[in-house]
């Protein structure tokens, strides 16, 4: 059994104190209310969002369009529900990137920050299911 060799090259490192921990906590954590305010505050940039039909969906004839990146899918969902003319017992199907169904209550800005693509977050839609 061999004993390590000590480091006489590096001062010794002392843990932290209990008071330094809760001072380093206090002054870098925010307050549970400042938290909850930024959490409230809407992001008012805009998202550039490309509308792509999939199947028999009917194709519109402008499919860009700019919204708040505050907003939740679900107003994009209703936006282009009107677009398309449809009604609310219709089906619609929608996905990022033909690869998933993103929650309604998902924002627009945290959908285009984790998927967007080429400074468009792109939606496809359909009258069907497409994928899983």
């Amino acid at each position: 059994m061999s004993i390590p060799t000590p480091d006489l090259l590096s001062p010794a490192i002392q843990p932290p104190s209990a008071e330094t921990m809760m001072a380093n906590s206090i002054i870098t954590q925010p307050t549970a209310l400042e938290a909850l305010e930024h959490y409230k505050k809407k992001d008012a940039s805009k998202v550039v969002v490309r509308f792509k039909a999939i199947g028999s969906a009917p194709i519109m004839k402008n499919n860009v369009f700019k919204a708040t990146a505050g907003h939740k899918f679900q107003a994009v969902i209703l936006f282009l529900r009107q677009q398309l003319g449809m009604k609310k017992e219709e089906a619609l199907f929608t996905y990022i990137n033909a690869a998933f169904a993103p929650a309604p209550d998902d924002t627009v800005g945290n959908l285009y920050k984790c998927f967007g693509t080429e400074g468009h977050l792109i939606v496809n839609y359909s009258n069907t299911q497409a994928w899983g």
